[in-house]
């Protein structure tokens, strides 16, 4: 191989990994109107919205919104983070579920996915929750 298409792709190579290593870098979580759904006390381990529409409708919204860009559109991975359609359904599920989103996932001090607890309220969370059922997959 000449030099320059080693350089060439030895430096696509860095530039792949910088863009992997920045890939949760700052974001600004979007606003997740939750209005028309009861209000919830928490924090709650078991879903309360399990097959409530409105819920639904709405954890879809949040989740193109502020969960897409990693774990990708309508909830398929496109190999940042993982696909939560192999999310377990029920109560198994949940407690993954609410585990991750509230504290997040840091590995040797590299943030892998950022907390949303005080960010998303308990509605937004169970919302988004509720939907990702709607697309689970085996």
């Amino acid at each position: 191989m000449k030099k320059s298409s080693a350089f060439a792709v030895l430096s696509i190579a860095a530039g792949v990994a910088i863009t992997a290593a920045n890939a949760h870098g700052n974001v600004t979580p979007q606003a997740v109107d939750t209005a028309g759904l009861p209000k919830l006390q928490g924090p709650l381990e078991v879903n309360p919205f399990r097959g409530n529409a409105k819920a639904i409708a709405i954890g879809e919204a949040a989740f193109g919104q502020n969960c897409a860009r990693c774990h990708g559109l309508g909830a398929v991975s496109g190999g940042i983070a993982p696909d939560l359609r192999m999310l377990p359904v029920g109560d198994e599920g949940d407690d993954l579920f609410q585990q991750r989103i509230r504290h997040g996932s840091i590995r040797n001090g590299v943030t892998y996915m950022p907390s949303f607890d005080g960010i998303f309220s308990e509605e937004a969370i169970w919302s988004i929750r509720s939907w990702l059922e709607t697309v689970h997959q085996e």
